[in-house]
C-alpha cells in the first residue's frame, strides 16, 4: 500500500470569485487537490443575484442544490426550478443562466467533468456581468 496524502479544503478558505456574479468557490481542482477528471465547489446567490449564462465546451456540469431555490434557464428558454435536495446535469456545450428570485441566499454544490484541455477553455459567457450594478445585500461589490 502507498502512502497517500489527501487534503481537505474548506469552503471559508476559499477566496469567492464574483466575476460571473454571486459567490463562487472552487474547492478541489487540479490547482487545489491535483484532480485529474474535473472539479468541484460551492456557489453562493443572494437573493436576486444571478450567474452569467455560460456553457462548457468541454464538461458536463453537475448542480446539486442545499439551500435556498434557483431558476434555471436552459439555452435561453426552458427553465427548471431547483429546490434544496434537488440535483441536475447540464450537458456540454447548453447555455444555462442561474437566477435567484426566492427571498433566502441559494447554496449549490457543482461539479465539472471532464476538464478542458486548459482551463481558460473551459467555460464560456454568453453575456456579460455588470459588477457596477451587483447588489448584494444592498451594497455594491
Amino acid at each position: 500500500m502507498t502512502d497517500t496524502h489527501l487534503t481537505k479544503i474548506a469552503a471559508g478558505d476559499v477566496t469567492p470569485n464574483h466575476r460571473r456574479g454571486g459567490d463562487i468557490r472552487v474547492l478541489l481542482s487540479p490547482k487545489t487537490v491535483g484532480s485529474t477528471s474535473g472539479f468541484m465547489g460551492v456557489a453562493y446567490l443572494k437573493p436576486g443575484e444571478h450567474f452569467v449564462e455560460h456553457y462548457h465546451p468541454y464538461s458536463e456540469e453537475f448542480m446539486y442544490m442545499v439551500r435556498g431555490t434557483v431558476t434555471a434557464r436552459i439555452d435561453g428558454a426552458q427553465e427548471i426550478v431547483l429546490t434544496p435536495g434537488e440535483g441536475m446535469m447540464i450537458p456540454k456545450n447548453v447555455r444555462h443562466r442561474v437566477d435567484n428570485h426566492g427571498d433566502e441566499e441559494a447554496c449549490m454544490v457543482f461539479h465539472a467533468s471532464p476538464l478542458a484541455p486548459r482551463p481558460e477553455l473551459g467555460h464560456v459567457d454568453t453575456e456579460h456581468h455588470d459588477t457596477a450594478h451587483d447588489t448584494a445585500a444592498g451594497t455594491p461589490r
